[in-house]
């Protein structure tokens, strides 16, 4: 394995190769390269992403935060979008102590507020730069009921209409930015819900139902049925401009701290990741 003398960490991946170039890169075998135990670090091996810009929701911790210092740690400038300043601060720290020469910052993001998606979006054009990839990945699970201040469901509204609201907003930039793309970090639990009534028609009553008619784990489904549906239609629609749209899953109860609004999600994670995907 490799030590840093930096900071005392030992890996089993030899960190200088996070920044090597392929002079002569290959077409890759039509194997799939990559399985479950890979990294995000490993599939950017070879890649430099000096001069790109990305933007990631919820990034100061989880998914989020592997995924931005990947992505700074290969040359992108990377803001990381938080609700919590001063958490996105403190990520922003730990990146910086893999590799203090990267350009890493961190924004105020609430998905609950309508408004502060819009103030966010306002602050990122301020700074006139392009935007290459913007990453939806912000999200709660297993949230009680409550109203957002825009009176939504606030599973609903962080994790599908605040993203909404929020690729609306930056579309603009997107499209000047082409070849540029967005991705949506969804679940395979959408398979496990539906939103539409008897007669097939959308039901709206259950993208923010009342409180009454709320169950936790299928406004989280429908959260993320939404964000594939969102994402096939804006890909349909952006990608003649350059704008492509992908939605992923990143694996089944993924060691992350989605689950911890109620101990019993969080059991039930312990339990199952043995056997699922680590980060």
């Amino acid at each position: 394995f490799f030590c840093s003398h930096i900071n005392k960490r030992t890996t089993y991946l030899d960190p200088r190769l996070a920044f090597t170039v392929e002079d002569n890169p290959v077409k890759p075998p039509t194997r799939q390269k990559y399985d479950g135990n890979s990294t995000a670090m490993e599939i950017l091996q070879g890649h430099d992403l000096s001069g790109k810009v990305v933007i990631i929701t919820g990034a100061n911790s989880g998914i989020g935060f592997e995924t931005a210092k990947s992505l700074a740690l290969h040359g992108a400038h990377v803001i990381l979008a938080c609700r919590n300043t001063s958490r996105g601060n403190d990520a922003v720290q730990r990146i910086l102590v893999e590799w203090h020469k990267a350009k890493v910052e961190a924004m105020t993001l609430d998905l609950a507020s309508l408004q502060s998606v819009q103030h966010f979006a306002e602050a990122f054009k301020s700074k006139n730069v392009p935007l290459h990839t913007l990453i939806c990945n912000a999200a709660v699970f297993g949230a009680p009921w409550t109203l957002t201040e825009d009176g939504l469901e606030s599973t609903f509204q962080v994790n599908h209409l605040g993203h909404f609201y929020l690729v609306q907003l930056l579309e603009d930039v997107l499209r000047r930015s082409s070849p540029a793309r967005v991705v949506m970090v969804s679940s395979e639990s959408h398979r496990f819900t539906e939103i539409k009534d008897s007669s097939g028609k959308l039901d709206f009553s259950l993208l923010s139902p009342s409180k009454k008619e709320y169950w936790a784990m299928l406004a989280y489904n429908r959260s993320k049925l939404c964000n594939i549906l969102f994402s096939n239609e804006l890909n349909r629609r952006l990608s003649p401009h350059g704008v492509t749209s992908n939605a992923v899953h990143p694996g089944n109860m993924i060691y992350s701290s989605i689950h911890r609004n109620w101990w019993v999600y969080t059991l039930l994670f312990t339990l199952a990741r043995p056997f699922t995907k680590s980060m």
